[in-house]
């Protein structure tokens, strides 16, 4: 029994709680220090999760590919992020539909704090910090190039922040929302990757790619407007409470404070886009410039192809023995006149 307590520490959520409810009582979770323990069990899960990926997947179809260094990294690691992503996505949305958050918007921000948590919720954030924390040590496992390094920590401290921040801030119902949102972009963006490393003449997922991340960005700001310029004000609790998990409603009361964090929220969605644009347009300069390329050396070989096919002039005339004859079959020479 001691042993079964200590594995169910390690495997299950804890800090389980009956909440009253119309039809009786319904078990629900909030969080401590014991999910720290959790997650690092999840975070091995998610170590071995990788190394099954990479060595079962991906590293066969490396073998065929024959990539260079730099793209066998790249493609590791959208390989990877793509399987995560989808994942997570069949995850989040089956969370987000069941637990009627798409069919109710008004419950992103009814009853803040929303400290009690169902299940199935705490269980994913869990996982979701298990998985970004176990990309930490991965890229030393993965001897990812050092060039590389500082664009996949920023990548994963955001995520980390994100998701830590929704889940301790009692914001989790808001957090799905918008991972859900990122998760799709995401998707999309990584999964054009893969399928230019193996045709580098198909681009055509990275132009959906670029849809779905203009109309992600629209959603997600939308979404930050409603929730917290709109939602969170009209709370009825707005006194501060950090022992119920009240830490948002009275500074949103506050118009200056609510104005701030809008406008910080819109800056941080206008550098996404202007990255975004950015990467376009090098895009298209790169393409404009193969096409311009491709179009020269075109025109190259034409020229050369007529001038190896140009016919040669010739003398008039006939060959015979060496000697050039006139068409009438006298010499072309001139013949010296005796003299008298």
């Amino acid at each position: 029994q001691v042993t079964a307590k200590t594995a169910f520490l390690f495997i299950l959520p804890q800090y389980n709680v009956s909440v009253p409810t119309a039809d009786g009582e319904l078990v629900q979770y909030h969080y401590g220090l014991k999910d720290l323990v959790t997650i690092l069990f999840y975070m091995f899960i998610a170590i071995i999760l990788h190394a099954v990926v990479q060595e079962y997947a991906l590293d066969k179809i490396n073998r065929r590919l024959h990539l260079s260094k730099v793209k066998h990294s790249k493609f590791n690691e959208s390989g990877q992020l793509v399987a995560f992503h989808l994942t997570s996505m069949i995850w989040c949305s089956y969370v987000v539909v069941t637990e009627g958050y798409i069919s109710n918007p008004r419950s992103l921000w009814e009853n803040y704090p929303h400290v009690y948590l169902p299940f199935q919720v705490k269980f994913f954030y869990l996982c979701q910090l298990a998985y970004w924390l176990h990309a930490l040590p991965e890229l030393y496992f993965q001897k990812v190039r050092k060039e590389e390094i500082p664009r996949q920590l920023r990548c994963i401290l955001l995520y980390l922040v994100h998701i830590a921040g929704a889940y301790l801030l009692n914001l989790t119902r808001l957090g799905l929302i918008l991972l859900l949102l990122e998760y799709l972009a995401e998707f999309f963006f990584h999964m054009a990757q893969l399928v230019y490393f193996t045709d580098e003449n198909n681009e055509k997922l990275f132009n959906v790619w670029a849809v779905v991340f203009a109309l992600t960005r629209l959603f997600t700001l939308t979404l930050y407007i409603l929730v917290m310029g709109f939602g969170l004000p009209r709370v009825e609790n707005q006194a501060l409470d950090p022992e119920r998990g009240n830490f948002f409603s009275f500074l949103f009361n506050n118009i200056l404070f609510r104005m701030s964090v809008l406008l910080l929220v819109c800056l941080f969605q206008a550098s996404m886009m202007w990255h975004f644009i950015h990467f376009q347009l090098r895009r298209w300069r790169e393409y404009w410039n193969e096409q311009s390329g491709r179009k020269r050396a075109a025109a190259a070989a034409t020229t050369s192809t007529k001038q190896q096919t140009k016919p040669l002039k010739r003398d008039s005339g006939y060959h015979e023995n060496g000697v050039v004859k006139a068409e009438n079959g006298t010499s072309p020479r001139t013949k010296k006149l005796k003299s008298p």
